[in-house]
C-alpha cells in the first residue's frame, strides 16, 4: 500500500492549485513570461509545477519532506538501502558512484566496453582503471559482459582495488552471472559499481537478468527514463550500506547536481516508481510479449537475424533481457547503419542504434501489436529490396584489439599535447576520445597507444556513415597526442 503514494507529485500538485504568487526563478512564471507558442504546445499543467527548490517544496541536496519521502519509496522498491534521485542522467549517477569510491592513485576495475560517463569520472577521480577484456561476439561482431574467471583474475592481480564496476545487462540485453561476480569481489571487501543504464525493469520480472540490488551490489546507476517511464535525464542511484560510505555519496551526488533541480523532472520519477512498483511486472510481461513476437516473426525473414536465448549458456551470456530486439543484417550484404537510414526514409521507423553490423530496437509496454508488425513488415520489405545482394559481397566482421594503456587517462588528459594527422598517429599517446556514439563506448581513451588496426576500425566506421565522434577536430583528419619532447642539448 505504501507504494501508491506519489509524495512529491501530489505536493507539487497541491502547490500549484494553492496557486501563489511567484517572485521567484524560473522567469518565465507559469508560462506567463514566455514564448507564446511554446507555452501553448508545452501546456499549463506542466508550466504550473516547473518549480524550484523553494521551501515547500523540499530540496534536492538536503531532503526533509516531499523529496525524502520519494527517495525512500524507491529505495524500497528497489530493494536498496538509499535511492537518490538523479536530474543529471545515468551518467551523473555512474559519476558520483566512481568519485565516491576512488580517490586519486587508486585502482578501479572496468570493462573496456564501459560508456565514455565512466571514464569521465576516472579522470575526474584521478583513478587509475584496470581494464578486463568483455567477451567478444565474432558472429555478431559486438561486445558482451565479463566473465566470473576475468573478474578473479583481475582481483587475484590487484587485490587493493577499490571498486569493481560491471555493466548489467549490456546495451544489447545480454548479463553476466552478476550474483557470482558480486560474491567474487566481496571476498576481497572490494565493492562492486553497476551500470544499470538498460536494466530499470529488470528488477520487477524474475524472468529477466538478476538486478544489482538483488544480486547484492553496492550501487547501482539506474537509468529510469530509458525503460521505465519517467522524463530524458532522468535517472537513480541505489545504494546498500556495508563497503561504501553513503554520507560520502550524498556529498559527491551533491556536488555533481544542478541547484536548479527540475521538478517536472523529480515528479517523473515519483511517478515512474508508483508506475513500476505496482505494475512493473505486468508492463515488463506485455513487452517481452510482444518482443517475442517480433523476433519470432523476424527470424523467418530471409537473411535477417534477430537474437534470441539461443545465446544464452556460457560465461559472458549468463542471461539476457528478449525486450532488446538485437537485429543482425550482415547476410543482407548492408550495415547496420544503411538499414537505419532506410527504416527512417521508407518507413518512418527511428531505431534505437546501429553499428557495422546490427540494429537495435528497444521494445516496452509502450509498444503495441501494431508498430511489431510495422517493424516486421518494413523488415520483409528490406529483405527483397536487397535480395540481389550475393553472399560474397556482405562485409566481415572485425573487431579490433584493445589499444594498451600507456599512462593513466587523467595524466593523458591534463598532458602537453600536440595535433597530428590521424593517418601518422599510430604509435602516439591519444588525449582524447574517440567513438561510436550510439551508444558511447569508446574506441579509444585518454592514455592509449593508437595502433594502425584501430585506425582502420575509425576509417571503417567513418566511411559506412557512422557517428564518431570524440576528437576536438570533427572530421576527425587530425587528433591530439601527448606531446614528444625533445631533448635539451648544452
Amino acid at each position: 500500500m505504501r507504494q501508491m503514494k506519489t509524495p512529491l507529485f501530489s505536493g507539487l500538485l497541491e502547490h500549484a492549485n494553492r496557486n501563489p504568487i511567484q517572485f521567484h526563478i524560473p522567469g518565465h512564471k507559469k508560462g506567463m513570461g514566455m514564448h507564446p507558442a511554446f507555452r501553448e504546445f508545452i501546456g499549463e499543467n506542466a508550466l504550473s509545477i516547473d518549480l524550484i527548490n523553494i521551501a515547500p517544496l523540499d530540496d534536492l541536496h538536503h531532503p526533509k519532506a516531499m523529496i525524502k519521502d520519494a527517495q525512500e519509496l524507491a529505495a524500497e522498491a528497489f530493494g536498496a538501502d538509499h535511492t537518490f534521485f538523479s536530474v543529471q542522467g545515468t551518467s551523473g549517477a555512474i559519476m558520483a558512484m566512481i568519485m565516491a569510491t576512488c580517490s586519486p592513485g587508486d585502482k578501479i576495475i572496468v570493462p573496456r566496453n564501459v560508456h565514455k560517463s565512466v571514464m569521465s569520472a576516472i579522470i575526474f577521480a584521478g583513478a587509475v582503471p584496470i581494464f578486463i577484456h568483455p567477451a567478444m561476439d565474432e558472429r555478431l561482431g559486438i561486445s558482451h559482459g565479463i566473465t566470473v574467471k576475468a573478474v578473479q583474475k583481475a582481483l587475484e592481480a590487484h587485490p587493493d582495488a577499490a571498486a569493481l564496476l560491471v555493466i548489467n545487462p549490456t546495451y544489447f540485453g545480454i548479463a553476466g552471472d552478476l550474483r557470482e561476480i558480486v560474491r567474487t569481489a566481496h571476498n576481497y571487501e572490494i565493492p562492486v559499481l553497476v551500470d544499470e543504464a538498460h536494466g530499470v525493469h529488470i528488477h520487477f520480472h524474475e524472468e529477466l537478468p538478476i538486478s544489482a540490488m538483488q544480486a547484492g551490489a553496492d550501487m547501482a546507476a539506474t537509468s529510469v527514463h530509458k525503460l521505465g517511464g519517467s522524463l530524458t535525464q532522468t535517472s537513480i542511484l541505489n545504494v546498500r550500506e556495508g563497503l561504501v560510505d553513503v554520507d560520502r555519496v550524498k556529498t559527491v551526488m551533491s556536488m555533481l547536481t544542478t541547484t536548479s533541480t527540475s521538478y517536472i523532472f523529480l515528479a517523473s520519477l515519483d511517478m515512474a516508481r508508483q508506475h513500476l512498483a505496482l505494475n512493473g511486472r505486468l508492463l515488463t510481461e506485455q513487452a517481452m510479449k510482444l518482443a517475442d513476437k517480433a523476433r519470432n516473426m523476424i527470424n523467418d525473414i530471409p537473411r535477417i537475424y534477430c537474437v534470441g536465448r539461443e545465446i544464452l549458456g556460457k560465461p559472458a551470456t549468463f542471461a539476457m533481457d528478449p525486450t532488446k530486439l538485437l537485429i543482425h543484417v550482415r547476410d543482407l550484404g548492408i550495415t547496420g547503419w544503411e538499414v537505419e537510414n532506410w527504416l527512417r526514409d521508407k518507413y518512418n521507423i527511428e531505431v534505437e542504434m546501429s553499428d557495422l553490423y546490427n540494429v537495435l530496437c528497444f521494445v516496452t509496454a509502450g509498444d503495441t501489436d501494431e508498430t511489431i508488425q510495422a517493424l516486421v513488415n518494413a523488415l520483409r520489405d528490406l529483405s527483397v529490396e536487397f535480395a540481389h545482394v550475393q553472399a560474397e559481397e556482405k562485409p566481415t566482421i572485425s573487431l579490433p584489439n584493445i589499444p594498451m594503456l600507456s599512462t593513466t587517462p587523467r595524466d593523458a588528459f591534463y598532458a602537453e599535447t600536440e595535433t597530428v594527422p590521424l593517418n601518422e598517429a599510430a604509435g602516439r599517446v591519444i588525449t582524447e576520445f574517440i567513438m561510436v556514439y550510439p551508444p558511447g563506448i569508446p574506441i579509444f581513451l585518454p592514455g592509449e597507444v593508437i595502433t594502425e588496426e584501430n585506425i582502420a576500425y575509425i576509417r571503417e566506421n567513418i566511411r559506412v556513415g557512422l557517428p564518431v565522434q570524440g576528437p576536438e577536430d570533427e572530421t576527425l583528419k587530425t587528433i591530439k597526442v601527448v606531446k614528444r619532447q625533445t631533448a635539451i642539448s648544452g
